[in-house]
């Protein structure tokens, strides 16, 4: 997936299930395609009201803000050390990502951005990178070398590039959710690519019912539920390698990169989904799963209030398993 058919997302595909309803509340369902991807929301309101013109300016707003593939966007300008006035969608996700680096002792790192175009996720091309290509970039790939001070995006290395696509499509999905809780609406699910965010129950007081795909072959096979779950008041995100990568002679590589190495990750954890108390934050901790691998990023989940995990994985044997922290309790 991609941000405004170009800007990628890191959080596989979420299959929605919604069981029919017979009940006098209205429900609006909104679908369409942004940020490269699809989104469907679905809420029930006794006004029955329609928000599509309010949501299509909370994309177009992200978009302005944090699309490394628009042209004129805050973060575009930012990285180009050109002058430009910082707005509060720019911040927060500049915070987030600042924060998930530090959680994760800068594995996540905002500062990615010039080794993502480099490894061919952004900006096609297929040239494999060489160590000297890669080291020359891990100078000045570093979130503790860039900040904001006093409104302004401040640079110990011109050459570094921010880059929010581990989280901009979630705080999306948390952009939505607010502005409906503003709107009185209680009860509603908004799906922006995959990345989740669930208020209150479906008319018949059930929760609602979201399914996490199985890894697939490639990036175009087809999307098989692999477990479900009920979920309420909470966000779901996953993360995977299986559809995003790139190959190289003969050779594929996740678009997952390690800050520290400049190279494509490579371990045995397929996806990982997280369940946290806003999207933002799920989508971040989902994309840490993915470059710590499952050992290490389950110390960090078990480490968290409010926070459990699903991961589907390989074993020793190649065959695909699948472990859930205590608190993640599935369908199937």
């Amino acid at each position: 997936m991609k941000f405004n058919l170009h800007f990628w997302s890191f959080a596989a595909i979420i299959l929605l299930s919604l069981a029919s309803c017979n009940n006098q509340v209205p429900k609006v369902v909104l679908n369409g395609a942004a940020q490269g991807s699809y989104y469907s929301i679905t809420y029930f309101d006794k006004d029955n009201r329609n928000f599509q013109s309010q949501i299509d300016s909370i994309f177009a707003l992200v978009d302005a803000s944090v699309s490394l593939w628009n042209d004129s966007s805050i973060i575009t300008k930012v990285n180009r050390n050109e002058p430009v006035e910082l707005n509060q969608v720019f911040i927060d996700n500049f915070n987030a990502a600042i924060e998930a680096a530090e959680l994760s002792g800068g594995l996540f790192d905002p500062t990615v951005s010039p080794l993502v175009a480099m490894w061919g996720f952004s900006y096609k091309n297929n040239i494999t990178p060489t160590q000297h290509n890669i080291d020359s970039i891990l100078e000045f790939v570093d979130y503790h070398k860039v900040s904001i001070i006093d409104g302004q995006v401040v640079k110990k290395d011109e050459r570094i590039s921010l880059d929010f696509n581990a989280i901009a499509q979630g705080y999306t999905s948390d952009a939505i959710a607010r502005f409906l809780d503003t709107q009185g609406i209680e009860n509603y699910l908004v799906d922006v690519g995959g990345e989740i965010m669930a208020r209150g129950h479906k008319p018949d007081n059930s929760k609602w019912v979201v399914g996490i795909e199985k890894p697939a072959e490639s990036f175009d096979s087809e999307q098989i539920v692999q477990t479900r779950m009920e979920i309420t008041d909470k966000s779901l995100v996953t993360s995977g390698n299986y559809r995003k990568y790139v190959e190289r002679e003969g050779k594929r590589y996740s678009h997952t990169i390690d800050p520290r190495t400049g190279t494509s990750v490579a371990h045995n954890l397929l996806s990982a989904t997280v369940l946290a108390e806003n999207a933002t934050r799920a989508d971040a901790l989902a994309s840490i799963c993915m470059i710590m691998g499952m050992e290490q990023s389950l110390k960090l989940i078990n480490s968290l209030d409010g926070v459990e995990a699903f991961y589907i994985y390989v074993d020793e044997d190649e065959q695909v398993k699948t472990y859930a922290t205590e608190g993640f309790k599935t369908l199937d």
